[in-house]
């Protein structure tokens, strides 16, 4: 009697055994996470340049440039300039919860009231690991990778992370069973 990989049988004949094993003896059910992955540098995800703007900028500006790069983050660097240091880092959860729920005049707002100072940051040779830790302990969905001099390189979103397993699993996160079809709004 044919028994499986735990030792048991069942009485039924399996014609279907050399789908689970793989030319390293390893099916897909065996297959764990490629802890590799996690040790590639930040730079490997497709993150994008960051917005950046000034302290002296208005609410009003930030959200303008987040809506036009489509992005939910805004770096506040010394002089608003990618060539000087972040002091401070603006969320879509910032115009919520500090502006719209405060009742306070985006128009008339300056970010450096407004934003997160002294955001924690990411060297530009971190991994992609480090930007997992710190985005799961600090419950932030982007991170602000810098350069040695503070200036920001680009910016880590959870987006990101998600696009990049996506592309290391395609198959065995893009072939789940579900209604994808159906159409959301929000979530």
């Amino acid at each position: 009697m044919p028994r499986d990989r735990n030792g048991f049988s069942d009485g039924l004949e399996y014609k279907d055994e050399a789908y689970f094993d793989s030319l390293d003896g390893r099916g897909p059910r065996d297959r764990g996470f490629d802890t590799r992955l996690l040790k590639e540098p930040a730079s490997t995800l497709r993150a994008r340049k960051p917005v950046v703007l000034g302290p002296a900028n208005s609410v009003t500006d930030a959200i303008r440039a987040m809506k036009g790069e489509h992005r939910g983050v805004v770096l506040v660097t010394e002089d608003g300039t990618p060539a000087s240091s972040v002091v401070g880092i603006f969320t879509e959860r910032d115009v919520l919860f500090r502006v719209v729920d405060g009742g306070r005049n985006p128009a008339t707002l300056a970010l450096n009231e407004v934003m997160t100072p002294d955001p924690e940051c990411l060297g530009e040779d971190q991994t992609i690991a480090d930007a997992l830790n710190q985005m799961s302990v600090g419950g932030f969905r982007h991170v602000p990778v810098v350069n040695g001099n503070g200036c920001p390189v680009f910016v880590v979103s959870v987006r990101d992370v998600v696009q990049f397993l996506v592309d290391a699993f395609p198959r065995q996160i893009l072939n789940r069973s579900g209604d994808r079809q159906r159409q959301r709004e929000g979530g």
